[in-house]
């Protein structure tokens, strides 16, 4: 007999809430464990985490232009995070025996550089440069995650329309995500979206649980897959973060990045993404990170 991932409290009898999950986990129903259901002290902390890791964004957006390297685009961060008692969760992150850990505090990912991005004195942003700023907070032992396009000054209509139409996929991927509905809702909606433009959505890469951790389960694909997924019940904190290219899905890792992070789409076509961190509620989701 399968492990049940749905368990009652010991000595506890089950709440209305838990029958109805053990329900569907008996009709087989992929369900979250009770872990990723977060209480209520939790989810303040993660909102508290949300509140400065929407503000490093807003002052990346203050600040950012023409002639600044990514490199001052992590000292802002930075000094963000340290001026309100946070720490920056990417920095000395992950690192395993091929790849050392992600050495800076934010993701730059500029034009075709899809994600993970490595800030550099050597990186200047340009006039007509797309970019991607992702951050992540730790406030508190809270985890908060996401990540804003910005245009550097007039870019070209291809351009602009890719930042656009990306933005678009994030929110119809929220919209998509319904209390007791599944993950695999989200990809759907949010391919069906992109399709629309000829565009590619990553799949290599996804969304994912987050707040106690960085990351954390459920995986959020961007396209469409087989199955329902799992089962999105209300307390669970997740990412939506599409990756959207303008030519192919397809991704490489750069060969020259001695890190091993740096994320490109396969015909070196520009590409855009957009994050939240969300709460799902009993009346759908709540941003608490943008």
């Amino acid at each position: 007999m399968a492990k049940r991932r749905w368990r009652c409290k010991p000595g506890e009898q089950p709440t209305e809430f838990d029958k109805r999950i053990m329900y569907l986990e008996n009709k087989g129903v992929l369900v979250p464990t009770r872990e990723l259901i977060k209480t209520p002290e939790q989810i303040e902390g993660i909102r508290r985490a949300g509140v400065v890791n929407t503000g490093v964004l807003d002052e990346v957006g203050k600040e950012i232009c023409a002639g600044m390297s990514t490199l001052e685009i992590d000292q802002i961060c930075r000094d963000y995070c340290a001026l309100h008692g946070a720490t920056p969760a990417c920095l000395n992150y992950g690192g395993d025996e091929e790849t050392p850990p992600f050495p800076m505090s934010v993701c730059t990912s500029i034009n075709e550089v899809v994600c993970h991005g490595i800030p550099k004195a050597e990186d200047i942003l340009e006039e007509g440069d797309i970019i991607n700023v992702d951050f992540t907070t730790i406030l508190d032992g809270y985890y908060a995650d996401a990540s804003r396009m910005y245009i550097i000054g007039k870019t070209t209509p291809e351009k602009e329309q890719l930042v656009r139409v990306t933005k678009e996929c994030l929110e119809i991927g929220m919209e998509a995500a319904k209390p007791w509905g599944f993950v695999n809702d989200i990809g759907k909606a949010i391919e069906k979206h992109a399709k629309r433009y000829h565009y590619g959505v990553v799949r290599d890469l996804c969304g994912h649980g987050v707040g106690n951790a960085f990351h954390e389960d459920p995986e959020v694909a961007h396209f469409a897959q087989k199955g329902n997924g799992m089962l999105l019940v209300p307390g669970m904190v997740f990412t939506i973060e599409p990756m959207v290219n303008m030519g192919t899905w397809k991704v490489f890792i750069d060969s020259e990045d001695p890190y091993g992070w740096e994320v490109i789409s396969d015909d070196e076509m520009p590409s855009a993404q957009w994050e939240h961190t969300l709460l799902m509620t009993e009346h759908g989701v709540e941003v608490l990170s943008y």
